[in-house]
């Protein structure tokens, strides 16, 4: 008999706002995380995404926290490395607090003080942040986390990658010792863990997932191309397969226009979602998205972890990742909360390397998917007799990225 949020410990009040969204039975990680987070423990969590680890947190906090008394000094501070994520998080704590009165706010680059700092001034009990602006506004003396009960440090694997330990370090500085952290990540490696074991206090770990690990809920499939082919290929499959909720992952900012321009010119729907965007354009071209306006959505992978689209009925890595990782987020994009998906991976002779990497990371070879209306079998043959040194796989391919991704803008 599966767990319901009833026997977790949550109050009246909170049961009453999980039910209005809809959520009817915790996920593996909420079952674990949140009765340990109610306790006061320090948790440390491991989950593939799209397996909650939002509420995860956001339900004890809401629980647990209290009224920030002091203007800029919230009860609670969530981190998180992007600002698609960040907003994701608010509209989740908005929903689930509506019931207890708290206040909150998002800070985060790319988006004017003016307003920010207003609400800070009426003061936040929760403070959801990207680590950039939050130090700048602790810089300023805006922000003061000398009263944080609860700090939530989300994606801690992608703060790593994307450098801001060593502003994660002064952050955590700066908020009291007697404080609870929980750290939520998609992988827990001895990266992650040496960087974050010295700011935790006898945690409780919390692992529904493994390094490599995808959704059971994702098949995945590949499909050979010559480099120069794929822009041809890419039509064809979402003529063949549909072009309805459809994300294309790209390696570079450059080749996602190209992309998007193509595609438009063919007819499609469709809008890209990379780091040259401003925030607005960003958030327009994911509303679009979610709202169905938009029906294809080329990204980098500044979208490839956290962001919460519903219902993606299939993902097209146009080009393979450079971090073998990153395809375990990209393509956990769809089949999320149970749903089914898939996803279709373009691999070039010259991204073999990346796919050795790839298949070697998930412990399985990923089956060719072929389509009724375009020829692969030269490009299947190709790749099969492609050479790569066995012995230096990795170096092969952070050779072959660099080669093509040469003279482009990535991410």
């Amino acid at each position: 008999m599966s767990t319901t949020f009833q026997e977790l410990g949550l109050s009246e009040t909170t049961l009453a706002a999980v039910a209005k969204m809809g959520f009817i039975a915790p996920t593996p990680v909420q079952e674990q995380a949140i009765p340990l987070a109610l306790e006061g423990r320090d948790v440390v969590a491991a989950a593939t995404t799209g397996t909650g680890k939002t509420a995860a947190f956001a339900l004890p906090i809401i629980e647990r926290i209290g009224r920030a008394k002091r203007p800029g000094s919230p009860k609670a501070l969530v981190v998180s490395p992007t600002r698609e994520l960040a907003q994701q998080i608010d509209a989740a704590f908005v929903e689930l607090a509506k019931g207890s009165g708290h206040r909150m706010l998002t800070v985060v680059g790319g988006m004017p003080y003016k307003g920010q700092l207003a609400k800070l001034k009426k003061g936040v009990d929760i403070l959801v942040a990207t680590p950039g602006r939050l130090y700048d506004l602790m810089e300023r003396g805006d922000v003061k986390l000398g009263e944080v009960e609860v700090l939530v440090l989300d994606e801690a694997d992608r703060m790593l990658d994307m450098g801001f330990w060593p502003t994660m370090k002064k952050v955590v500085a700066a908020t009291p010792k007697t404080r609870q952290t929980l750290l939520f990540s998609a992988t827990l490696d001895r990266k992650v863990m040496q960087n974050v074991s010295p700011i935790l206090k006898d945690p409780a770990f919390v692992e529904v997932s493994h390094k490599g690990e995808t959704a059971d809920t994702v098949d995945q499939f590949i499909i050979p191309i010559g480099q120069m082919k794929k822009p041809e290929l890419l039509r064809a499959v979402l003529e063949e397969r549909g072009s309805k909720r459809v994300i294309v992952f790209t390696g570079t900012k450059t080749r996602s226009e190209i992309c998007m321009n193509q595609l438009k010119r063919a007819g499609y729907r469709v809008d890209s979602i990379h780091s040259d965007k401003t925030q607005s354009q960003r958030k327009r071209a994911l509303d679009s998205f979610s709202k169905g306006t938009v029906d294809v959505l080329i990204a980098t992978d500044v979208l490839a972890r956290g962001i919460d689209v519903s219902n993606i009925d299939y993902v097209i890595n146009y080009d393979l990742p450079d971090n073998p990782e990153d395809y375990v987020h990209r393509i956990g994009r769809t089949g999320r909360a149970g749903e089914t998906g898939y996803a279709i991976s373009f691999v070039s002779p010259e991204a073999k390397p990346e796919l050795l990497e790839i298949e070697k990371l998930l412990g399985t070879k990923i089956p060719t998917m072929q389509l009724e209306s375009y020829d692969t079998s030269k490009a299947e043959a190709e790749l099969k007799n492609h050479y790569v040194p066995k012995s230096n796989t990795r170096s092969a391919a952070a050779f072959s990225h660099a080669m093509r991704g040469r003279g482009r803008g990535r991410r």
